[in-house]
């Protein structure tokens, strides 16, 4: 369930036999895993936590390899977020940290998409920018991310957009004020997982949803935009957490949805119908990533459609969605 915004891989000119590094250039937390090619066997590693506006090295040894290849992946705290859209290389992962030497030799289901990065030579280093059409630099990808999460833990620091203004400023002494925290938390490296901590548990002002089942909810979220509902999904919501998606403006009504699914994304049932939480009002859904704003005759268009509930925010300093069994 991905929205892509347009993560790009850009690899920076290398010496061949030096260590590689991947420096992520978006605007949100990244793990990424690495694959080295080497005469038809590829080996992959990871996962390598990289936070907006920071570089790893993720190889320790020289590089020697005929290709290298990156895949990422982001914290579930964003919902919809960018990936790499155009990789066509299926090799082996694992959850938790993991080094497998025949990477080609796993069950799909334990496969990923790996984009390809072929180092060259340069002094500066083999290195591979995660990048957004933003096309941040290191310090404005940092700034987006911390605005990207101010927003989901419920503080205003729109637009993201790296860019150091008066309500980025506002949001961020705000947010360190209600946490009793000093300035100096802001340039310290640990600041990105303070910033996680409180998207997942939000207490500012907005809109949030909270899982109280044990299952993973995937949400969708419409809100009013130009007169029309834009309805925009999925966003993942695991077993007893909460997440805020990201809401821009003052909205007065906002519609959710919400159904709970297994470990392969199959619609957990509840009977014979999906366990699901939503409402009367019917707007289109598609499996993947989506954003739409026409609603009328949803299946004619090779759509899903759903009941979403309309929850009233105006006037309201927060207001929580909880899925309960």
């Amino acid at each position: 369930m991905i929205r892509s915004i347009g993560l790009v891989l850009i690899v920076l000119a290398a010496p061949a036999h030096a260590e590689l590094t991947l420096c992520n250039r978006t605007s949100y937390q990244m793990e990424a895993a690495i694959g080295l090619e080497k005469r038809a066997n590829v080996a992959t590693r990871g996962w390598f936590r990289i936070d907006p506006g920071q570089c790893k090295q993720v190889a320790d040894d020289a590089l020697d390899v005929d290709m290298a290849y990156v895949h990422a992946r982001t914290p579930p705290v964003y919902g919809s977020a960018p990936l790499p859209s155009s990789g066509n290389a299926e090799f082996c992962i694992r959850d938790g940290n993991f080094e497998i030497n025949n990477a080609r030799s796993c069950p799909v289901s334990q496969q990923a998409h790996f984009s390809a990065a072929r180092p060259s030579d340069s002094p500066k280093g083999p290195t591979v920018n995660l990048g957004e059409e933003a096309d941040y630099d290191d310090a404005q990808a940092r700034l987006a991310g911390i605005q990207r999460l101010l927003v989901i833990a419920g503080y205003d620091a729109n637009p993201i957009d790296g860019v150091q203004g008066a309500k980025t400023q506002a949001a961020l002494t705000k947010f360190l004020s209600d946490r009793k925290l000093p300035s100096e938390t802001v340039a310290r490296p640990e600041f990105f997982a303070t910033l996680l901590d409180a998207a997942r548990n939000p207490q500012g002002a907005g809109f949030s949803w909270c899982n109280d089942t044990k299952y993973t909810v995937m949400a969708s979220l419409g809100i009013v935009e130009m007169g029309a509902i834009v309805n925009r999904g999925w966003y993942r919501v695991d077993a007893g957490q909460c997440l805020r998606p990201d809401v821009r403006g003052e909205p007065r009504k906002l519609y959710s949805y919400g159904e709970a699914v297994d470990g392969n994304g199959r619609a957990i049932k509840n009977g014979d119908a999906a366990l699901a939480w939503g409402g009367d009002v019917a707007l289109c859904t598609r499996d993947g990533k989506f954003e739409l704003s026409d609603h009328k005759d949803c299946g004619a268009r090779g759509l899903n459609s759903a009941g979403f509930a309309a929850i009233d925010v105006a006037g309201q300093p927060s207001t929580t969605v909880r899925f309960k069994e």
